[in-house]
């Protein structure tokens, strides 16, 4: 059936198609020892003592900084913390352009939001930038931050027609996927509400191969930038978003069949890895609802799939419908309304089969080449419809690549009320497996959409309900990942956080479980023209610290500076804290003759 291609195609070496090129050949890295990898702890090796991080030295923290970037730090930041000019942006964008004419509308952004935010038209304008911080110790993701500038009434109508399948336009009835996991239109401009993400629509499979080009141009550059680099991908950007909806929904009913039969055993309540059904009650329930004879179950639940044990937990549950096992023929959920069972995924037509193949594809060219020239690569959280998806292919990613060291990485949001859940799970996963766990940690991207599609829609809010349940969730699961990092010295995480406490937990934590930064096992990651006084203070004591580096031409990233300057209320609210340090650093320099002087 169509589920296990798809998981199957993602586990497998796909062949390339002819039409996905690839840029130009990498240098070849230098090759490690025999099983040795660059930065990991030895067994009775002498490290220097960790340096202490001082955040409030502005001095320090400012060091890469002529005064005049100072300056306009401490302008566009405070711009940024302006309901009325937040209110307005768009309009006064619009018409400084035309007043001002492109050329001289350029040359204001230079010197403002975009010299503040982004960091340069090209790969080659970039350069002096990112070979700066490279001297202060803060490395960099490179992104190339073009996005379409479509209208609202496009993005909806791109969007409505990408996320719904043939057979669903031509069916004409209710569509059998669950209401958090359909299209609808009120929501079709995922744009609407999202303040620090950009937002890929589908049009055709040709945009689709030009996305590939863009993150490869990217993981090249990022490669060239430094020799323990990162690049990011999102996978809305490599294919028709309809086949994240419909994995998701498959992925979000199958589990959601264990935790109704865990209820069924008096289960209900536990978390994802305490809950265990008991086989023997599971068959008698599936014979029950008449999903397979007796005979048929003896043969799935055998001891390569249970091992010795007479219980089955959520992983060995998501393992039956891979195409390890003979029950994903037998893919049906009973419906809660109708009591009918009901296939998890409808069939596709061969033109989607080849869509999502190709989609599969652009990601196995991306992995490799990453692979091939030695850079991380981070997959992008996105909503929570397309979540479940992502995340199973990302692991799937993982199974293949991630052998010997973490090469990919996914991403965790924190805001999500099962975040520790999905960190927990892939953790186990990864140790059972024998492969190396890497992981993004973010607070999350899309809140206030998410909040007002689930009230509009009509399911459960899927965000903690406050954010400070949402920073217990934050250090709740990173300090699980930081014990598995202590345990296991192939299992590496980013830490991608603005906030100054969470960046001061992280440094607790590995200092109690002696974590060292010499490890490189722990990553911090802030954006470009934000939180300096983080980024820089943690490369200077030699924690591997990294910038999420937008670049492209002025007008086509103005989306991109939009969202910099709706940044969400928690950063802004830091920002203040960033502005007394820019203004005080500058102080110190006009009162010291010093306001000249150049970066040291």
């Amino acid at each position: 059936m169509a589920l296990r291609r798809v998981l199957s195609a993602a586990r497998s070496s796909t062949p390339r198609l002819a039409a996905l090129s690839t840029a130009p050949e990498a240098r070849q890295q230098p090759a490690a020892g025999a099983g040795a990898v660059p930065g990991r702890r030895a067994a009775g090796a002498v490290r220097p003592p960790v340096p202490a991080v001082d955040f409030s030295n502005a001095q320090e923290a400012y060091r890469s900084r002529h005064s005049w970037e100072l300056a306009r730090s401490l302008l566009v930041l405070r711009l940024c913390a302006s309901p009325a000019l937040l209110a307005h942006h768009e309009q006064l964008l619009h018409f400084a352009s035309r007043l001002l004419g492109q050329r001289l509308f350029e040359k204001l952004m230079k010197m403002t939001f975009y010299g503040q935010f982004v960091a340069g038209e090209d790969q080659e304008s970039i350069q002096p930038m990112i070979r700066r911080n490279r001297a202060f110790g803060v490395g960099s993701i490179l992104d190339y931050g073009v996005e379409e500038d479509l209208s609202t009434e496009e993005a909806e109508r791109q969007e409505m027609e990408s996320c719904t399948s043939v057979a669903e336009r031509e069916g004409g009835g209710p569509s059998k996927r669950e209401k958090q996991y359909q299209a609808h239109q009120a929501f079709g401009d995922r744009r609407d509400g999202v303040v620090s993400a950009r937002t890929y629509f589908y049009t055709n499979e040709a945009k689709c191969d030009g996305h590939m080009e863009t993150f490869l141009r990217c993981i090249e550059a990022s490669a060239g930038a430094s020799d323990d680099g990162f690049s990011a991908i999102k996978l809305t950007a490599l294919g028709r978003p309809q086949f994240l909806l419909q994995l998701s929904d498959v992925l979000i009913k199958w589990r959601r069949f264990f935790h109704q039969i865990a209820a069924e055993q008096g289960k209900a309540g536990l978390a994802a890895l305490d809950t265990k059904l008991e086989v023997v009650a599971l068959q008698e329930s599936m014979a029950k609802m008449g999903i397979a004879s007796r005979k048929e179950m003896e043969d799935w639940f055998t001891a390569e799939t249970l091992g010795v044990s007479s219980t089955l937990d959520l992983l060995d549950w998501n393992s039956l419908i891979d195409s390890r096992t003979e029950l994903s023929k037998h893919l049906v959920v009973p419906n809660m309304q109708t009591g009918q069972l009901e296939p998890l995924l409808s069939g596709f037509t061969e033109e989607e089969q080849q869509q999502m193949a190709r989609m599969l594809q652009r990601m196995d060219v991306l992995a490799k080449k990453a692979a091939k020239v030695g850079v991380r690569l981070m997959v992008d959280a996105e909503q929570t419809y397309f979540q479940p998806a992502i995340s199973r292919l990302t692991l799937e990613m993982q199974r293949k690549f991630n052998v010997d060291k973490p090469l990919i990485f996914n991403t965790y949001q924190c805001y999500l009320k099962d975040a520790y859940d999905n960190v927990t799970l892939d953790v186990e996963l990864a140790r059972r497996e024998g492969w190396c766990f890497g992981a993004k940690l973010v607070r999350g991207a899309y809140m206030a959409q998410e909040r007002a599609r689930a009230v509009e829609i009509g399911y459960e809010d899927p965000i903690n309900p406050t954010y400070e349940a949402t920073n217990t969730m934050y250090h709740r699961c990173l300090s699980y990942v930081l014990e598995e990092l202590k345990n296991n010295a192939r299992a590496e995480v980013m830490v991608a956080s603005h906030n100054e406490d969470t960046v001061r937990f992280t440094l607790r934590r590995m200092e109690e479980l002696g974590l060292h930064p010499a490890d490189r096992q722990v990553y911090f990651g802030q954006l470009l023209g934000m939180c300096d006084q983080i980024s820089f203070p943690l490369g200077q004591a030699g924690f591997p610290v990294y910038k999420y580096v937008p670049y492209g031409p002025v007008m086509e990233v103005l989306p991109y500076l939009s969202r910099r300057a709706l940044e969400n209320s928690s950063i802004m609210k830091g920002a203040l804290r960033e502005r007394q340090l820019l203004w005080q650093e500058l102080k110190r320099r006009l009162c010291t003759g010093s306001l000249f002087s150049r970066p040291a």
